[in-house]
């Protein structure tokens, strides 16, 4: 190309159509954040040698590289990638499958397989994700916990945030098998869970009732501190591959990684009792599942500083962001409080315009599976519903937020933050 035709950044961000006054708004957000993008740097390269040694010492070879078939006994690779994920989230042992559908499915399997009819669930950081609703029996739906006869307690999180000690230590009764901690946010506007807080608390449940199995709701949080749920005692720590640990390559999945007896107890419940995890083919998923987990680190890393850009953009055009720009993140997801309808709708159409995927077309609100509201959804993602990818999300009821996260490198998320500002701006010129 010749020079002339070079084209710099600022005119084909204008062939976007964001504007000069956005564009120079954003120059001097940049700016501000060039020592906290350091530190965040600082965790992925943490992060990422500890995934490279988890690699060695799982002696990861080309064979694991490849995947299995039919009843897929003596899989080398599903079996070694196993072990990665146990030492990654330091715990005995993992179930990682391609068999495990979704973030929701992961967690359902680990509840479903470590209760029994006559014990009691506890939430101690108030209600869990939508999509838990109809696996606990919140909303009645077939083949929920409440149909076997296991029931559900919730203990709110104080006003300021705190964990409400007293009302746990109430709520703890003899039936109470599993507690499930939530760490990030979800639909709800409160603050998302540090690794540390997190182990506060089950060190609280575990003195109380030592027996009381502690299971951590890890998505949309690995990799965003150098320590995860394992470190600090969990039982059991679930997630979705096609969220952080996926790295955006993984095309399915889901892990639990916890104590033997969990984990056993999950792998039973996927396959088949007297099965467990020897069977479950691999098919063509390993090389993916394996690459996507070594690029976690820095796709993390570029998720949290477009989070992080997300924050600020919005707190200077006078929109409420959660977290704000200056608190410290624990997880990817950004919540922009966006108070109508149409500013929802519009926010999520300039990410769905970013996206590399289906960029032109236009996210509706839809009666989604496992949402109790329409939810607008916009995942112009390689891997279909990604949201470590750039995506955003929300229900259709006050107060109107929109859900950001992902984005697979850093000048992508940027890219999309910018347009969805503009697509704001547009619509309230509009209104």
């Amino acid at each position: 190309m010749h020079t002339s035709e070079k084209h710099d950044l600022k005119t084909i961000y204008r062939e976007l159509g964001i504007s000069d006054d956005l564009m120079n708004r954003a120059d001097v957000i940049l700016e501000s954040l060039t020592d906290r993008f350091a530190g965040i740097d600082e965790t992925a390269e943490y992060n990422q040698i500890k995934v490279l040694n988890a690699f060695r010492r799982a002696r990861i070879s080309e064979g694991c590289l490849y995947g299995s078939t039919g009843y897929g006994y003596n899989d080398q690779g599903r079996d070694k990638l196993e072990e990665a994920y146990s030492y990654v989230f330091n715990t005995e042992d993992a179930l990682v499958r391609p068999q495990i559908t979704c973030g929701t499915h992961a967690l359902a399997l680990a509840l479903m397989s470590n209760l029994r009819p006559g014990d009691e669930m506890l939430c101690p950081a108030g209600k869990p994700y939508d999509t838990l609703d109809e696996v606990i029996g919140i909303r009645p739906s077939k083949g929920s916990l409440a149909e076997y006869g296991i029931t559900y307690a919730q203990v709110d999180l104080k006003p300021d945030g705190s964990f409400d000690h007293d009302g746990i230590r109430s709520a703890i009764n003899e039936r109470t098998r599993l507690v499930e901690i939530q760490r990030s946010r979800g639909y709800a506007t409160r603050p998302t869970l540090s690794v540390e807080r997190i182990g506060e608390l089950i060190s609280f449940v575990k003195g109380i009732r030592p027996d009381v199995i502690c299971m951590v709701d890890n998505c949309y949080g690995e990799f965003v501190q150098t320590i995860e749920p394992g470190d600090v005692g969990a039982d059991m720590t679930v997630g979705s591959l096609i969220k952080n640990p996926g790295g955006g390559l993984a095309p399915i999945g889901g892990y639990i990684a916890g104590t033997r007896e969990c984990v056993e107890q999950a792998s039973y419940r996927l396959t088949s009792p007297g099965l467990g995890k020897e069977v479950g083919a691999s098919l063509n998923a390993m090389r993916s599942l394996y690459q996507g987990l070594f690029m976690a680190p820095t796709v993390t890393a570029s998720a949290l500083k477009s989070a992080i850009f997300a924050a600020c953009m919005l707190e200077d055009m006078g929109i409420r962001a959660y977290p704000d720009s200056r608190e410290e993140r624990f997880d990817i997801i950004q919540q922009a409080v966006l108070e109508k309808p149409e500013r929802l709708v519009a926010f999520c159409k300039g990410i769905q315009s970013a996206a590399p995927v289906d960029s032109y077309v236009t996210p509706e609100p839809w009666d989604m599976p496992g949402y109790d509201d329409e939810v607008i959804m916009a995942a112009g993602a390689f891997i279909s519903g990604s949201s470590i990818e750039l995506s955003a999300d929300g229900p259709l009821r006050p107060p109107y937020s929109a859900y950001f996260q992902g984005g697979l490198t850093w000048p992508h998320g940027k890219a999309g933050i910018l347009m969805a500002c503009q697509c704001l701006l547009d619509e309230d010129a509009r209104l």
